[in-house]
């Protein structure tokens, strides 16, 4: 094996305007099991599109961004589907950023002898391949991206604002979800910003000027995704995954409750993942666990137990050939910040 014949093959993002996936989810309704509750998961995002007083966080994890979905996200926020992302740093960094800079994700196997990629200087992600040397580029560009700015602290919203502004002079490819957020004021959150490849770039920033450089302030992007909910009122989460981005939108429920503000849970709220409730966790709770704790409303919820690249494209392909999004309005919830 060599490094050429190994990343050969890019993987390749659906799009979902390309097909109607209505008589599919139509037909689900009358089945059982994943197949139902993706079609109730579907009718809950309809419900969330055509409220007009409900602001929609998607919530990101894992690493269906490198597996063929980063269009899928990009058309949610063109499409007035999406008010405000929260995320890990991987999903907006080391996939969406990255293949905005240029480089691609390839299509690999789980069938391989890992030391040999790794001479290779290929990483892996389950079945798709990423060449290292890329990777390290792109921690490059966060890098100057930081060198750039005022040497203060920065919540993660700020700072991806900053890379969707770098990107409208330096990508490559420009349909990518960090610009496309910033040209339309969609907020990108980030919470555990630094456990991604902006991490190297943001340490060697700091390790190259000690004395004089910029932060990521966890905690201000807390308060400011609290401000939005204040803000908005009525919302909803579509959350693909669980963990911290599914953890720090619903919290900002709880967190408002502390500061004196009384706000709605989140009305409506649709969860797709493989993680299991038995250990305690579920990836952060089951959506009708999190009604004990005051953040999730247990009317419209509906998890579906699945892998989001199996399900995601139908939703959303259901969602823009409806074209209820047409009649929203746009928040633009980054002008709260202005």
């Amino acid at each position: 094996m060599n490094k050429k014949s190994l990343l050969n093959e890019t993987i390749r993002h659906i799009d979902i305007k390309s097909f109607d996936s209505a008589p599919i989810i139509d037909a689900m309704r009358g089945m059982s099991f994943t197949s139902r509750d993706t079609a109730a998961a579907t009718d809950i995002l309809q419900r969330m599109i055509n409220d007009d007083d409900c602001t929609i966080w998607l919530t990101l994890a894992g690493s269906t961004s490198a597996g063929g979905c980063m269009q899928v996200y990009v058309d949610m926020i063109k499409n007035n589907m999406i008010d405000a992302v929260v995320a890990t740093g991987a999903s907006i960094v080391d996939m969406d950023f990255f293949e905005a800079l240029g480089y691609k994700h390839y299509r690999g196997t789980p069938h391989v002898d890992d030391k040999e990629l790794r001479a290779q200087y290929i990483d892996r992600i389950y079945d798709t391949f990423i060449d290292e040397e890329e990777l390290q580029a792109c921690d490059e560009a966060t890098r100057k991206i930081a060198d750039s700015l005022e040497p203060r602290p920065y919540s993660s919203r700020e700072f991806i604002r900053e890379m969707g502004r770098y990107l409208t002079k330096h990508s490559v490819k420009k349909d990518s979800l960090v610009q496309v957020a910033f040209e339309h004021n969609v907020p990108i959150f980030c919470p555990a910003f630094s456990d991604s490849s902006a991490g190297f770039g943001l340490v060697k920033h700091q390790w190259e000027n000690p004395d004089k450089h910029m932060s990521i302030d966890s905690v201000k992007d807390f308060l400011e995704l609290t401000k939005i909910k204040m803000a908005a009122g009525g919302s909803g989460l579509f959350m693909i995954g669980g963990g911290v981005p599914k953890n720090f939108a619903q919290d900002t429920v709880v967190c408002a409750e502390i500061l004196g503000k009384e706000v709605p849970m989140h009305k409506y709220a649709v969860q797709i993942t493989v993680a299991d409730p038995r250990d305690g966790a579920c990836s952060s709770s089951t959506l009708k666990e999190a009604a004990s704790w005051g953040k999730v409303d247990t009317v419209y919820e509906q998890m579906v137990y699945a892998e989001a690249t199996s399900v995601l494209p139908l939703i959303i392909s259901y969602a823009y050939h409806k074209g209820d999004w047409k009649k929203r309005k746009q928040r633009e919830w980054t002008k709260l910040f202005d």
